[in-house]
């Protein structure tokens, strides 16, 4: 395909992904923080594997991509050679406290703004401009002298296979190999043990997650791929804001939506495949929230409500850009390509929301009756 081409494919197939993402989340109440609210707050499991789940199909799925020359993931920010490894722990616990101020991810915000919830809404906006600081305003300077400086140059990719490869001196696709035949059996146990605990609601919004990410690396590393780009004569990767492959993540695609709202005449600001996956979630949650009948205007309860979630929003727009992803981009996006980077920074989210959910039930004890 032409530059062009390849470009609208990405965008227009990037929107598509958002809307069956958007509509499939509003369906089955697939939510990180939920998740591991509802396991920390009273050992409930259910939500918790339809993540499992969406990891256990996206990872062969993105590795089968990989196997036939559909994506390159050498390529994929989350295989980069330069191991950030602070930036992503404390990015991560930023934003698993910040998620849960915010009441959800910001994957989840937009598919509560699609629904009608105004809360979601400032949630959104707050997280796109904190992103916009953390990537090159206010936050910007701390973020690259403080933590990112504190890096560790890797000879090989930062997957899994990669560096524990070259420490047992093995080839680092036999190694990949085992670790997700490994990862896949400790899912596959976890899905059955809780087998009766999950309903059809849990299977489908696992199952659309985890396929929607393989696709979304497949359009942006294969179809939106040229080998050599006639105006520079080099490879490109057409229609990302990184040029390079990308799946489903939200933290940075809100500051660009941002960008692209505020500098609309500016012809060098333009959309990419980040800011039509947003906008699709938004247009597909809503088609969904109004054929459901769920759609409904909610605004905040008062103004701790307000607060919270105002510096939820912040402290996710930090730590996403930090971490270098959020829930979904680092919890399903990165994992399925066995990112060390990736662990890591889950790793603070769930460490981050532990926190918060602590927090929250120190508050509440403490409260008036």
């Amino acid at each position: 395909m032409s530059p062009l081409a390849a470009t609208q494919a990405v965008l227009w197939g990037g929107l598509a992904i958002g809307a069956l993402l958007g509509a499939a989340v509003q369906i089955t109440g697939y939510c990180t923080m939920g998740a591991l609210a509802d396991y920390f707050s009273f050992g409930g499991r259910a939500r918790l594997m339809m993540w499992v789940l969406a990891v256990a199909v996206a990872a062969p799925a993105t590795a089968a991509a990989a196997a036939i020359g559909w994506l390159d993931p050498t390529h994929c920010l989350a295989w980069a050679s330069r191991f950030t490894w602070l930036s992503y722990a404390v990015g991560g616990a930023v934003f698993g406290f910040g998620m849960v101020l915010a009441s959800g991810c910001p994957q989840r915000n937009l598919v509560r703004a699609g629904g009608g919830n105004l809360k979601a809404l400032v949630v959104l906006l707050v997280a796109g401009l904190a992103a916009q600081m953390t990537l090159r305003g206010a936050f910007a300077g701390w973020r690259v002298g403080a933590l990112d400086a504190a890096a560790l140059d890797l000879q090989t990719p930062q997957d899994l296979g990669s560096l524990l490869g070259r420490a047992a001196g093995f080839e680092p696709a036999l190694v990949r190999l085992i670790l997700l035949g490994l990862a896949l059996a400790v899912a596959a146990t976890l899905l059955w043990r809780e087998r009766k605990t999950l309903e059809p609601s849990h299977w489908l919004g696992g199952l659309a997650v985890g396929l929607l990410v393989p696709l979304a690396w497949v359009l942006t590393g294969h179809i939106g791929f040229l080998a050599e780009n006639p105006d520079t004569l080099e490879p490109a990767w057409m229609g990302t804001a990184s040029h390079r492959p990308e799946a489903l993540s939200f933290v940075a695609p809100l500051a660009q939506g941002l960008d692209l709202l505020t500098l609309w005449s500016d012809r060098a600001t333009v959309a990419s495949f980040g800011v039509m996956l947003a906008l699709g979630v938004v247009l597909g949650s809503a088609a969904s929230a109004l054929l459901r009948r769920e759609f409904r205007l909610e605004g905040f309860r008062d103004a701790e409500d307000l607060a919270n979630h105002l510096a939820g929003g912040l402290l996710m727009g930090f730590g996403g850009v930090t971490a270098a992803g959020c829930s979904i981009g680092q919890g399903v996006s990165g994992l399925s390509l066995l990112s060390a980077g990736s662990v890591i920074a889950v790793a603070g989210i769930v460490g981050g929301s532990r926190a918060a959910l602590a927090w929250q039930g120190w508050r509440l004890e403490r409260a008036p009756a």
